[in-house]
């Protein structure tokens, strides 16, 4: 992927009906995990929608690889009584199940969602996301919900990423951050 160049900010300017955030600009490259901070409302769960198509772009542009495969952890997972599904189910959804998940999840594998905790559905989205075959994982606020052990196995999984993806983290969580990411962004009001 054009020497491994998976993505591109250039001045970018984004929102909805109208800007919130920006201009931007970082480029990240396969093998990185890029942290994305600043004071809550700035925008940094918006300019992740810029990369998956939920938000808007004002200015500037986005440069994204050809045939990108984009994984994105939302900031609050939803969780959908209507749909019954078992934690197997959605791994293999997500083509995580081709890999052997941790150890936290295993035991919860033939649990309906429905029966996970918000720890533990939070866990198993960020692993849906990271276990499969995405180049590029976008996660919004992984550690909410985690205890310390679910924030244990998390920095084993980010320890893992490999040099064939890149990783955009949003967190209020400056020391988890600073443990975990390659370079920090600050986006500004």
């Amino acid at each position: 992927m054009h020497d491994g160049k998976l993505l591109e900010f250039r001045q970018l300017v984004a929102g909805y009906t109208g800007p919130v955030t920006g201009p931007v600009s970082f480029t990240l490259h396969a093998g990185e995990v890029l942290g994305l901070v600043g004071p809550n409302g700035v925008g940094k769960s918006t300019l992740l929608g810029v990369i998956t198509g939920t938000s808007r772009v004002f200015g500037g542009e986005l440069w994204r690889a050809p045939g990108l495969r984009v994984a994105h952890h939302r900031q609050r997972p939803e969780l959908s009584a209507e749909v019954p599904m078992r934690a197997r189910e959605l791994l293999r959804l997500t083509g995580a199940h081709k890999q052997t998940p941790p150890a936290l999840i295993q035991p919860l594998l033939e649990r309906p969602l429905s029966a996970l905790s918000g720890g533990q559905f939070q866990f198993l989205q960020t692993w849906a996301c990271l276990g499969g075959e995405a180049d590029l994982v976008l996660l919004d606020e992984p550690t909410n919900n985690l205890d310390q052990r679910g924030m244990d196995a998390l920095s084993e999984l980010l320890g893992q990423c490999g040099v064939h993806r890149g990783v955009i983290m949003v967190s209020h969580e400056p020391d988890f951050l600073a443990r975990h990411c390659s370079r920090i962004v600050e986006v500004a009001a």
